[in-house]
């Protein structure tokens, strides 16, 4: 399925498009574009090396960009009020990110330092890593990803406030172009009380804290 930000309310919602949808092409059709890319790179995709190339290829599609498939709300959904009175933020440092970037198809790598000021109730942690993932493995920018991982939490929990960051180099920048290595990109949103600035240094205290 492909999926777009649509305005609804004044607030973006992740929308599938059922058009698009319909209109997928099939994996043979996948594989033969790949069989093309081959060709137009200058080989030769009968050659007994790159024979299953498109079929590799197309699964490992299948694994980079399952985050299509993931529903947010649903990895949200669950949530457990029975706390003990915990009222502080809960933070989840140095989750794996690995993307993909929208402009070129090459890997972004990184990590994410997410926190979230629960507000009566709160999720599974694991749940903080999927959303995560859910937003990363979909052909993405950095920075509209941070804000995707943000507003999934902001709205599905609605804590008293959210801060994410997202830490990460891409290969857009390190194999092509103008080709800097050990360039690394930085993004945050904080929403609620983390725009607060006691907050918000509580949060890098923990997120640069060493175990």
């Amino acid at each position: 399925m492909d999926a777009v930000l649509e305005k609804v309310d004044d607030d973006f919602e992740l929308k599938v498009s059922e058009v698009d949808a319909e209109t997928r092409p099939s994996r043979a059709e996948a594989e033969a574009a790949v069989r093309t890319l081959i060709r137009w790179a200058g080989d030769n995709p009968s050659r007994e090396g790159l024979l299953d190339t498109p079929k590799r290829v197309v699964k490992a599609y299948e694994e980079f960009f399952k985050g299509y498939q993931a529903d947010p709300e649903e990895i949200l959904a669950r949530t457990f009020g029975e706390v003990a009175g915990y009222d502080d933020m809960v933070v989840l440092r140095n989750i794996k990110v690995e993307s993909h970037c929208e402009h070129h198809m090459v890997p972004v790598q990184g990590t994410a330092h997410v926190a979230y000021m629960p507000n009566g109730r709160v999720v599974g942690i694991s749940k903080l890593a999927r959303i995560v993932e859910a937003y990363a493995n979909r052909l993405q920018t950095q920075e509209t990803m941070t804000a995707q991982v943000a507003d999934a939490i902001e709205k599905y929990l609605q804590p008293k406030g959210v801060a994410v960051i997202v830490d990460a180099t891409h290969q857009c920048m390190t194999c092509r172009g103008v080709k800097h290595s050990d360039v690394f990109t930085i993004t945050r949103q904080f929403r609620g009380v983390f725009k607060e600035e006691r907050y918000e240094r509580q949060f890098w205290d923990l997120i640069r804290a060493q175990s």
